[in-house]
């Protein structure tokens, strides 16, 4: 039986106190390490954040926003590795920090919409399976710092706005009479931080047929001037998913960055902010791709409202 709905039987036969359960506690070191690979003429930067346990570890994949870097999403990396997973954030040319870096101050944002078209998206999704590939040609590589560090049989996929926008194609977004063709079977559990709905088509169409496990994450003020996203927009995605172990969390007050590592000093500037998206992330990983049955207890209870402020909203189906 997959590790995972035994886990789940066994919880709801005998249910565990999850009192002791902390997902905000770290435990152990982490050690980053900077490395890139190419595939058919394009170069992927990574940046690797390695637990302290050398034993295999599950892999999470982390993909930034528009703008972004590899360095984006160090908060959620050393805190997802500090509990024993091995993270990889990728950097994906072309809608990086190339994308602004050389631009005129009052030409950035222009630079940055010209940056979110088809071909960058494409990008996206050729980088991510080559990423898993490499990964797996790593593993078995003698002499390399990540050969037997990795055990692939379960990885979740993550990403903030334009990475959210990944994250949702590769978990098995459809995209019209395409269907869902960027689906990548690997990916086991999927976070998106300020998800987005189509630009064409229906919520229900493009999300309802995504099983796997998804946790999204957004904001009462998680707007954007790329693309005009109303904060109202990203609660769509929500109810669009099937029933089956898919959750929502809106933060009161949070723009946009505050799932991000910036601070621009508006009101999402809350620092319990990021201390609840490391708690729930961390136990939605450890419920779904490790199957600890604590976890999942925690996750489903009492544990996530427990951490929350008054105007957060959590609701999981």
């Amino acid at each position: 039986m997959n590790p995972i709905l035994f886990s789940l039987l066994l919880l709801s036969l005998c249910p565990l106190a999850a009192e002791d359960y902390d997902p905000l506690s770290k435990e152990g070191k982490v050690e980053t390490k900077l490395m890139s690979f190419r595939y058919g003429g394009r170069e992927v930067p990574l940046k690797i954040y390695l637990p302290e346990d050398s034993n295999p570890a599950l892999v999470i994949l982390l993909s930034h926003g528009l703008g972004g870097s590899r360095e984006v999403g160090n908060y959620l990396g050393q805190h997802w590795a500090g509990r024993g997973f091995l993270v990889v954030a990728m950097q994906h040319i072309g809608s990086d920090t190339s994308v602004w870096e050389d631009a005129p101050l009052g030409k950035r944002r222009d630079a940055m919409m010209t940056a979110a078209n088809g071909r960058t998206f494409q990008d996206r999704m050729r980088d991510v399976p080559a990423t898993l590939d490499q990964l797996e040609r790593w593993q078995i590589e003698k002499g390399h710092v990540l050969s037997g560090r990795m055990n692939l049989e379960r990885i979740g996929v993550g990403g903030h706005s334009y990475g959210a926008v990944t994250t949702q194609a590769i978990a098995g977004q459809r995209f019209g009479p395409l269907g869902a063709r960027y689906a990548d079977e690997r990916i086991d559990a999927a976070l998106a931080l300020s998800p987005s709905t189509p630009r064409m088509g229906s919520a229900e169409a493009a999300f309802s047929g995504i099983k796997m496990p998804m946790m999204l994450m957004t904001g009462t003020k998680d707007g954007s001037p790329i693309g005009r996203t109303a904060p109202a927009s990203r609660r769509e995605v929500y109810p669009a998913l099937p029933k089956g172990n898919k959750f929502e969390l809106v933060l009161k007050d949070a723009e946009h960055h505050a799932f991000s590592d910036a601070r621009d000093g508006g009101e999402s500037d809350n620092p319990n902010h990021h201390r609840v998206i490391q708690a729930l992330s961390t136990a939605f990983w450890e419920s779904f791709l490790r199957g600890e049955q604590e976890a999942i207890k925690w996750l489903q209870g009492d544990g996530p409202e427990a951490l929350m402020e008054k105007g957060d909203l959590w609701q999981k189906k």
